[in-house]
């Protein structure tokens, strides 16, 4: 049985390094969302849907091996892996999602989604931050939560082609879409699943809305206490821990 982690923006697969020590397991994929730190396919446009269709596709390769998988995302990677349940439930055996806010009817996009939503605003953002010094980018990582460590790689790795999914990823996500995805959650709730509540994550409205989808879809809630956005590298420990009980569980 295969554990698959999936991150979101702007990241790469090293956020779970930190995690995957403590886990350690060999069973564990982190795919790599297209654009993020590696090259696109052919005429790829960067939509939601495009994402959801390739995580789908590349849990049908692991499951064609190994059989349904523990799903875990983050951010980006937790509405796609929420919509890759509601449409291929039969890929996963369970779930763990630290985004489920983002599903429902009342979730308004925060501040730096709003800017990315909007036509020209959003590429002149990403304009001045590749122009800027890649030393103050590393600090305004460390400003929202990612170490030094971690934040100078994703500095290295961020280029205009992840700006642009970036811009393409969140237009296609403008409301009402979210919220149409979140009435077609309902597949999701036929497997076992893990709400990750980060309190001080000011993001994804995780200490209101969030408990509310996961009442809906009958899953575990679990509080990961005094952590922020990136649960996975405040505190390793206690992520491991918490996801090891809940598949225990399953």
């Amino acid at each position: 049985m295969s554990v698959v982690l999936v991150h979101g923006n702007p990241e790469t697969p090293i956020i779970w390094e930190p995690l995957l020590a403590e886990l350690g397991r060999s069973d564990v994929h982190t795919p790599q969302l297209p654009g993020f730190g590696c090259a696109l396919p052919a005429g790829w446009g960067a939509t939601k849907e495009e994402y959801a269709a390739w995580l789908i596709g590349e849990l049908e390769s692991i499951v064609a091996a190994d059989g349904p998988v523990d799903l875990v995302g983050h951010d980006w990677g937790g509405g796609l892996a929420m919509r890759a349940v509601s449409q291929r439930p039969d890929l996963v055996r369970s779930w763990a999602c630290d985004v489920l806010g983002l599903f429902h009817e009342d979730y308004v996009w925060h501040d730096f989604a709003q800017i990315w939503q909007t036509p020209d605003a959003g590429e002149a953002y990403f304009e001045q931050v590749n122009a800027s010094p890649a030393e103050d980018r590393v600090a305004g990582y460390e400003a929202i939560g990612i170490p030094r460590g971690i934040g100078e790689r994703l500095v290295a790795v961020s280029d205009e082609e992840m700006g642009r999914c970036i811009l393409a990823l969140y237009r296609s996500a403008a409301q009402p879409a979210m919220s149409v995805w979140g009435s077609e959650l309902g597949p999701a709730a036929t497997r076992p699943g893990l709400a990750i509540i980060a309190p001080n994550d000011p993001f994804v409205r995780g200490l209101d809305l969030a408990p509310a989808v996961a009442a809906r879809l009958g899953a575990t809630v679990c509080e990961m206490t005094g952590q922020g956005h990136w649960w996975m590298l405040g505190d390793p420990v206690a992520g491991a821990a918490a996801l090891r009980s809940f598949w225990a569980g399953v």
